[in-house]
C-alpha cells in the first residue's frame, strides 16, 4: 500500500502541531508511601511536522503510548519524547498529561479520607528536553464552627494555588504538595492571630504567593518554579503570581 503520509510536500508550509488529543489512558504514578498509584490521565501527543512531509501516522502516537503502558512517570517522559521524535521524523515532540493524584487528608475525621490534587505534566523535546510539572493545591480555611443539618463541619474553599516546577533532580509529588500546604498554613495561622476581622476577607493572594515562593526557593532539586494564587469570588477572582529560576 502506498505510504501517502511520507510523500514529499512541495508547498513549504510547516505544520506547527499535529497529533492526537484527549486520550483517556490509565497511568501509574510514583507514590512515596505506597510505591505506586494508579490513576487515569488525559493525554495529548503532538509533533512539529517539517514542510517536506505531507502528514504523519496518527496510529504511531498510540503505539508509542502503549509501549510504555504501566511505566509512565516523570522518569519515562524523556524516552517517550525521544521515540516520538525519531519514529515520526519530527523536528520537535510534545506530550501533555493531566491526571488526578490522591493523598490522605490531614487533621480530619471525615470518612472520605483522601484529598484530590489536579496535576499536569508537559514534556517537549527539540534539541534538548524540557519537562514541566504542574499541580493545584486548594486554599482551605479553618473548620467552620457551625454544624448545619447535622452534617460534619467543612473547611471553606477560599481559592487555590497553581504551582509549576522544572526539576534539577527527582523529588516526590507528596513532598512538593506538603511544602505548599505548610506555607499556606503558616500564613493562615498568622492572619488568624493578627486580624480581628473575618479571615475570609483578611487573607491576601500576595501573602500566600510570597510564602509559597519562599518555601520553594529553598529546594535545590528545583531549577525553576512559578506560583499563582487565586482567590475566588462571585463573578470574578483576584490573583498574584511569581516565578524564580536558579
Amino acid at each position: 500500500m502506498k505510504d501517502i503520509q511520507s510523500e514529499l510536500d512541495h508547498r513549504c508550509i510547516n505544520i506547527k502541531k499535529v497529533g492526537v488529543k484527549t486520550i483517556s489512558y490509565p497511568i501509574t504514578v510514583l507514590d512515596k508511601a505506597r510505591k505506586r498509584q494508579h490513576t487515569v490521565a488525559t493525554v495529548n501527543m503532538y509533533v512539529n511536522l517539517p514542510h517536506r512531509f505531507k502528514g504523519t501516522h496518527m496510529s504511531r502516537f498510540i503505539e508509542i503510548l502503549n509501549r510504555f503502558h504501566g511505566h509512565i512517570d516523570l522518569r519515562s517522559f524523556h524516552h517517550i519524547l525521544e521515540e516520538m521524535k525519531e519514529r515520526l521524523e519530527a523536528e520537535a515532540a510534545h506530550v501533555e498529561m493531566a491526571f488526578s493524584y490522591f493523598m490522605p487528608r490531614k487533621h480530619t475525621p471525615e470518612i472520605l479520607n483522601a484529598c484530590r490534587y489536579e496535576c499536569r505534566m508537559h514534556g517537549s523535546l527539540e534539541q534538548t528536553d524540557d519537562l514541566e510539572f504542574q499541580f493545584t493545591v486548594p486554599v482551605l480555611l479553618p473548620l467552620k464552627e457551625m454544624i448545619v443539618s447535622g452534617l460534619p463541619r467543612s473547611r471553606g474553599h477560599w481559592g487555590h494555588a497553581v504551582v509549576a516546577v522544572r526539576f534539577r533532580r527527582f523529588i516526590w509529588i507528596e513532598d512538593l504538595i506538603t511544602l505548599v500546604e505548610q506555607a499556606m498554613e503558616q500564613v493562615i495561622g498568622l492572619e488568624q492571630e493578627q486580624s480581628s476581622r473575618d479571615l475570609q476577607g483578611s487573607l491576601s493572594v500576595e501573602s500566600l504567593t510570597r510564602q509559597i515562593g519562599a518555601h520553594l526557593s529553598e529546594l535545590t532539586a528545583l531549577k525553576w518554579f512559578s506560583v499563582t494564587v487565586e482567590n475566588l469570588f462571585d463573578g470574578y477572582s483576584t490573583f498574584a503570581t511569581t516565578s524564580y529560576s536558579s
